[in-house]
């Protein structure tokens, strides 16, 4: 049984953008990008246990992250003020996807929190009332709370469900972490990619910007993709660390993955665009 289909897990799948151009650049300092995200078969857990005494609680804690600084605590937290919801609940967090990877795993924690606790609570908020909370939040949370694979656009909030190929990718990270902020941040990044159209997508013409900063400040990234690029052409996800390569056959990909160096981690998912989180809504709702 797919764990992401078993038990009262909540499942929180991560994401990999299939390209990555950043056309502009806001006033108040937000990138304006165009991108695809397209969700996996793979990511944390999430349980929820409510109770009526308004508490949050949260576990176990993660290294260098203090409760209210964690994005899940946050999410439940912002829900709580936002509907003055009574209710409290306990939250465990099973976390499988690393950090700094450009996976979105934090986003995707905080955008399965909205989605269960809002039913869990039975506050009856509009996906569009929770995309807004969730983009109070960060510009990643929109896609996982809508749950489809999707171009986007804007600041990320601008989202049209596509539907490309579901492959089979082998995900490779090089076990460093990679700050989005500096990434975004770095005077080297190119900034005034020229839009283009969703029918564009499979043009080949479509590139991640970040790559040629991160290749150059964290080489370890570079030689991952360099290597995985021997099998399948590879790209980086969103700011990195974590490239993929997509794969028609399962065991094509593994038979890659069981290459990979003892000092990386490596996974093996399928490319889905549909999130595993709007089956366990519907789940619940049966």
């Amino acid at each position: 049984m797919n764990l992401f289909e078993a038990g009262a897990n909540w499942p929180a799948p991560a994401k990999i953008n299939l390209f990555l151009h950043i056309t502009g650049r806001r006033s108040d300092g937000y990138h304006l990008l165009q991108t695809a995200f397209q969700f996996l078969d793979y990511g944390d857990q999430l349980s929820f246990q409510t109770h009526a005494s308004g508490e949050i609680n949260l576990s176990p804690p993660l290294a260098g992250v203090t409760t209210e600084e964690n994005l899940v605590w946050r999410a439940a937290r912002r829900l709580q003020q936002a509907t003055k919801c009574s209710k409290g609940v306990d939250i465990t967090l099973e976390k499988k996807i690393l950090a700094g990877g450009g996976l979105g795993g934090g986003s995707s924690d905080a955008a399965t929190t909205l989605v269960a606790l809002n039913h869990l609570w039975q506050l009856q908020l509009s996906q569009t009332e929770l995309l807004e909370l969730g983009l109070s939040l960060g510009a990643d949370l929109p896609v996982f709370i809508l749950g489809e694979a999707a171009w986007a656009e804007g600041v990320g909030e601008k989202l049209t469900p596509i539907s490309p190929d579901e492959p089979w990718y082998l995900v490779v990270h090089p076990g460093i972490s990679v700050a989005t902020a500096e990434i975004f941040s770095s005077q080297e990044l190119t900034r005034d990619c020229q839009a283009i159209t969703i029918r564009a997508l499979n043009s080949g013409n479509t590139s991640n910007v970040c790559e040629a900063v991160v290749f150059n400040h964290y080489p370890a990234v570079k030689e991952v993709a360099d290597w995985l690029s021997q099998w399948s052409p590879a790209r980086m996800s969103g700011t990195g660390a974590s490239v993929f390569a997509p794969f028609s056959e399962r065991g094509e990909a593994e038979e890659v993955l069981a290459q990979v160096r003892s000092n990386w981690h490596g996974f093996v998912a399928r490319g889905v665009n549909r999130s595993p989180l709007l089956r366990r809504l519907e789940q619940a709702r049966d």
